[in-house]
């Protein structure tokens, strides 16, 4: 018997501590290495990283690479060597593209093209399901069971978790109760929670649908500014409740209302997209100089959700092609695309043919 944490507990655990300026220890089977997320790095954290005496190096995502010039030898990333007089500073100001326009010349960076960059890609993959920015100061370390010992860090067997970070956690139901909506009093809300002590996300569900036939059906990615406070900038508050009504008109449908805020970056990662896009870049813009992808959603949540409630195919409320595309994948079908098309203005339009344009929005 063991009460120690598992695997799932373990990067659990690790995300939290990368959150609060906490280093952990990634230990694989060619090297080991003490890793700190650049954004909640601190001075004196930094001073103790250094003065070990090995040279760290900071690893960011190619898509915040190609912002600051830097060569990405290691394809998805790149491992930017610090230099003799590196500061807290300096490492925000690589990490973090608030000051770029004001400050465009970081470099030049020279980064590192010789060694393994698989601690490297997990450190940064790590740090993207914290919701923090990805780019992680990583020192390699000749016993990292040892530092992690000493210094009460959390140990991750990187072996084994590589392949586990690329896998959805699995999605248990926790609770379902009767909810009278505006649109209709026949709602009922489902809970449904990950393995991985991520959100929980939510399934509303209007009547009685039927498991035997396509359900009306919108996966809605939660949306603060929008849905709670009707913000101008997107398009998705007017969606969610255009869905409700539509479901509620026709008596039956199923939203699932996925906690994957700012197209799956978390709101302050979001938040800064917004002042970036103040600044003149459009939203996919944005979200490379933050050095994200386009879209770091998972779409296979809610075909997980749409299957545990015993749906096999859908009528999707969208004008988005990649989740019609996951749905297909994920063994859910998809006998009709329903468009949404509500909530532009002149404060989103720009926005909404980004969307189009570059995301292939149907729109």
């Amino acid at each position: 018997m063991s009460l120690a944490p598992d695997l799932i507990e373990t990067l659990a655990r690790a995300r939290a501590d990368l959150r609060m300026g906490v280093p952990v220890v990634l230990n694989g089977p060619k090297g080991a290495a003490l890793v700190l997320a650049a954004e909640t790095l601190d001075a004196q954290r930094l001073a103790d990283v250094l003065a070990l005496g090995a040279a760290p190096v900071l690893a960011i995502s190619a898509r915040r690479a190609e912002t600051l010039k830097a060569r990405a030898y290691d394809g998805d990333l790149a491992r930017v060597i610090l230099p003799p007089d590196a500061s807290l500073s300096w490492v925000l100001s690589v990490a973090d593209p608030a000051d770029d326009l004001k400050t465009p010349m970081k470099g030049p960076l020279a980064t590192a093209r010789d060694g393994n960059a698989e601690l490297h890609r997990l450190a940064l993959t790590l740090v993207k399901t914290a919701r923090l920015l990805p780019a992680v100061l990583v020192l390699d370390l000749a016993d990292g069971p040892a530092m992690a010992e000493a210094n009460h860090l959390s140990l991750i067997d990187a072996g084994a978790a590589a392949p586990h970070m690329q896998e959805m956690s699995p999605l248990h139901p926790v609770v379902n109760a009767r909810l009278p909506l505006e649109v209709s009093e026949a709602g009922r809300l489902h809970i449904f929670r990950p393995e991985d002590g991520g959100e929980e996300h939510y399934a509303v569900e209007i009547g009685q649908p039927r498991r035997d036939a396509p359900v009306l059906a919108r996966l809605h990615s939660a949306c603060f500014t929008g849905d709670l406070l009707g913000s101008l900038k997107c398009d998705c508050g007017p969606q969610l409740r255009g869905a409700l009504a539509q479901m509620g008109a026709e008596g039956a449908g199923v939203l699932l209302y996925l906690n994957q805020e700012g197209r799956g970056i978390g709101l302050a990662n979001k938040m800064r997209a917004y002042s970036l896009q103040d600044q003149g870049f459009d939203t996919v813009e944005a979200n490379h100089r933050l050095g994200f992808e386009d879209d770091e959603r998972d779409f296979r949540i809610g075909a997980e959700i749409l299957k545990r409630m015993g749906f096999a195919s859908v009528r999707l409320l969208t004008n988005n092609p990649g989740k019609i595309a996951m749905m297909e994948h994920c063994g859910v079908a998809v006998t009709e695309r329903v468009p949404l098309k509500v909530g532009e203005n002149a404060h989103n339009r720009a926005y909404l043919a980004t969307k189009a344009a570059k995301s292939g929005h149907m729109l």
